[in-house]
Order: C-alpha cells, then sequence, then structure tokens
C-alpha cells in the first residue's frame, strides 16, 4: 500500500485538489490531520464531494481548529495546544493520501513541525507547486529541506498554467521527478478529477 503526504511549497497552491486527483487516481483514503478554520468547508469535505469511488474513505481529522490560521496559532487563540501523540495515522489496509496544512514548516506547536512528523509517518512526498512571482525560491526551498531531511519523495505536481522557464529550472536544481501537471480549470468537479486522475494513476 502506498502512503503519500501532500505538501505545498505555501497556502493555496493546491493540496486539496492533488489530494482528491490522487485519492481518485488509486482509489485510496484520505486524511487531513489538522484543519484550521472553515469547518463547515473544510479540506476533508471539499475532498469528498470531488471524488467519485466508492472505496476512498475519509478519515476525521486529528484535529479541527476554528481559525483560519497556522495551526499552533489557531489552537492557542482556542484556548488549546496541540498535543503530538494525539496526531496518528489512521489503521487503513488501504492507500492513504495525507494532506498537510500550507508549506513543510507549518508549526503545529512551538516545538514540532509538519516536517518533523513525516519520517514517522513512512510517507513520499508530493510537493504541489504553483508559479508566482517567488514561487521558484519555494520550491527549491522546499524540495533542499527534503533532501536535507533525507526524506523520500516521490516529485513535483504542477497546480496551474504551463511556465516552462520555471518549471525547467525547478527540476534540474531540484533533481525531482515531475508527476504532472493540474490544469487552470474555472470548473472544478467530479468530472474534471476523474480526467485529471486517469494522468495520475501510475503513481
Amino acid at each position: 500500500m502506498k502512503r503519500y503526504f501532500i505538501s505545498g511549497i505555501g497556502t493555496g497552491v493546491g493540496k486539496t485538489i492533488t489530494s482528491a486527483i490522487i485519492c481518485e487516481a488509486l482509489q485510496a483514503d484520505y486524511w487531513k490531520p489538522i484543519q484550521a478554520g472553515d469547518l463547515e468547508n473544510s479540506d476533508t469535505l471539499t475532498a469528498k464531494g470531488l471524488i467519485s469511488n466508492s472505496q476512498t474513505y475519509f478519515h476525521k481529522e486529528a484535529y479541527q481548529l476554528p481559525f483560519a490560521l497556522s495551526p499552533h496559532a489557531s489552537a492557542e487563540n482556542a484556548g488549546m495546544e496541540i498535543d503530538i501523540s494525539q496526531i496518528q495515522v489512521p489503521n487503513t489496509n488501504n492507500s492513504l493520501v495525507i494532506e498537510g496544512a500550507g508549506g513543510l514548516m507549518v508549526p503545529i506547536n512551538y516545538e514540532t513541525l509538519f516536517i518533523d512528523l513525516l519520517p514517522l509517518w513512512n510517507v513520499e512526498v508530493v510537493l504541489v507547486s504553483r508559479h508566482y512571482l517567488g514561487s521558484i525560491n519555494h520550491t527549491l526551498l522546499s524540495a533542499e529541506l527534503l533532501k536535507q531531511r533525507n526524506i523520500s519523495v516521490k516529485g513535483i505536481v504542477f497546480n496551474g498554467h504551463e511556465n516552462p522557464q520555471s518549471e525547467s529550472v525547478i527540476l534540474k536544481r531540484s533533481g525531482l521527478k515531475m508527476l504532472g501537471r493540474i490544469p487552470e480549470t474555472s470548473t472544478i468537479d467530479k468530472q474534471f478529477i476523474q480526467i485529471q486522475a486517469s494522468i495520475f494513476s501510475n503513481l
């Protein structure tokens, strides 16, 4: 069984869409360990609304936090602190897609970053990149950090419009494989996810 951790180079680059596509492609389970903010339209609910297969199981978040902030800040503003021991990877006989929050260095509490948990979870990272001014730097920093930590990386997914100049330097300097591209679209629905899943079925 495969276990992928979906991390972005920052916030809002397309982790949930990528997670839904990979879940659909592999009929894998989905787990968002920490949801911070927008609990009525959480990433779990968004992914659930986009996946068509009947095999994917959506595991409950370890923490649902009320404020759309970094997990450590959202928890603190809610008068609590996140206990890492309460964040346990779900037991499943299926492949599992784990969606992170923001980027690799997002603090869960004042002692632990998301990247600190990845070696414990035995995951391969799928790094989601989206082109904007500064995205080359953010992508290469993320790739370099994963390399320094000896964390296995499956490859990079580019989300949005193609930018050959950016992509070529990112792939060359990082040495990572491009897993695919999610095209820019005005409509993200089940049909779109199914079409993209056919491209990512070789993961």
